[in-house]
């Protein structure tokens, strides 16, 4: 029995700003899982730390300034995803330099942790706002 996935490694953020809200962005037209809501982060290329991708992802993403040690790692999914599987790193952050800018997203906002269980999310980002839940 062969069982050999390729894992498609990615990292977000759980952006907690000084009211003690969570960011989260609307995925854009014309990509998968179009109009759900997600924690801002990416795809770690090759050559990453996950802290750096996710460090430039937040710089691509929203325009913040984050150093890698700001980066907390609190909770992870792991998810099939097509021929791929895909684990997700989640990191805690508070500290960054800059206002988040909506720069790749249909939409962003801030929310308190509750509220993000009403949201439309992808599958791997659900059970991230559980853990989120149980820690904070």
């Amino acid at each position: 029995m062969e069982n050999n996935p390729t894992y498609l490694f990615v990292v977000a953020a759980a952006l907690i700003d000084d009211k003690g809200n969570i960011l989260v962005q609307q995925r854009p037209q014309g990509k998968a899982m179009a109009g759900l809501w997600e924690f801002p982060g990416g795809k770690v290329e090759v050559g990453e730390t996950p802290e750096e991708a996710l460090a430039r992802e937040l710089l691509e993403e929203l325009g913040l300034i984050v150093a890698t040690e700001a980066l907390s790692p609190i909770a992870f999914a792991s998810e099939p995803l097509a021929a791929k599987h895909l684990l997700l790193l989640l990191y805690t952050c508070q500290d960054w330099t800059g206002e988040a800018q909506n720069l790749e997203s249909s939409d962003m906002k801030w929310l308190p942790l509750a509220e993000l269980q009403n949201l439309e999310m992808p599958p791997a980002d659900i059970p991230l706002v559980q853990q989120l839940m149980a820690v904070l």
